[in-house]
């Protein structure tokens, strides 16, 4: 307790996301998309990328799809699918780079001795590169404990399970954690987990929800933060309960 008599808010586990959140590999698979509608003989529009943000494979291809006006067979869909994903992991391999203030925010809830975990829609295959770029936040500490990725679960973002799954291995319960997200999908899948959500979202507008805090980037967020976005979670559920 502290002396004002109120409980203090610390999470026990942090849960990030991947793309657009810690890492600038949003814009690889915008490009990646881009360049296959171009293959496709068109041009995706602004609007239908940014729905596209935090979504499946499966989802994105459907929405490009849609936005060419172009209809593609259940074989095509997954090989444009494939071509996404080889050329994302091509722009991946020589170009990753942390978003501003992500590796510091990493490396302060390892220093407080935070458990971690990365959950993302991204396979395995591609989420490895970025984990190679990654590498340890500091001397013989690695950035997560856990890593979930979108072909390891049995339904993807905005189902909860993604996260669930983390949880579970994590060894936490969702009221001690927080998660920190950049996408609408992402939010929904943390917040439908049970966890508070720190969104900072960047290519997609993000709506507004209990237990939801947004903010602008993650400069300048720390542990302290964390738990204040803990703290607003709980006093949405105190209220909640009172009524």
């Amino acid at each position: 307790m502290t002396s004002s008599g109120t409980m203090r808010h610390s999470p026990r586990a942090v849960l990030f996301d991947m793309d657009g959140t810690l890492v600038q590999t949003e814009e690889h698979w915008g490009e990646a998309m881009f360049a296959l509608a171009a293959r496709l003989g068109g041009e995706m529009s602004p609007a239908a990328r940014q729905r596209t943000v935090g979504t499946s494979m499966r989802t994105a291809m459907a929405v490009l799809h849609e936005d060419l006006g172009v209809t593609r067979s259940e074989r095509q869909l997954l090989a444009d699918a494939a071509w996404v994903e080889d050329e994302t992991a091509r722009l991946m391999t020589d170009d990753v780079h942390w978003q501003p203030g992500a590796r510091e925010l990493v490396a302060a809830v390892r220093a407080a001795g935070l458990r971690t975990a990365l959950v993302t829609t991204t396979p395995r295959r591609l989420a490895s590169l970025v984990l190679g770029h990654i590498g340890a936040v500091a001397p013989g500490v690695p950035a997560f404990d856990v890593t979930v990725c979108g072909d390891e679960v049995p339904a993807l973002k905005p189902d909860p399970a993604p996260y669930r799954q983390a949880m579970a291995a994590l060894g936490v319960r969702p009221e001690e954690c927080v998660v920190v997200e950049d996408s609408q999908a992402g939010i929904a899948s943390g917040l439908a987990a049970g966890a508070a959500v720190l969104g900072v979202p960047a290519l997609q507008a993000v709506t507004p929800a209990p237990g939801l805090v947004l903010r602008e980037s993650l400069v300048g967020v720390g542990v302290d933060e964390l738990g204040a976005v803990l703290a607003a979670r709980d006093d949405v559920l105190a209220d909640q309960l009172s009524r």
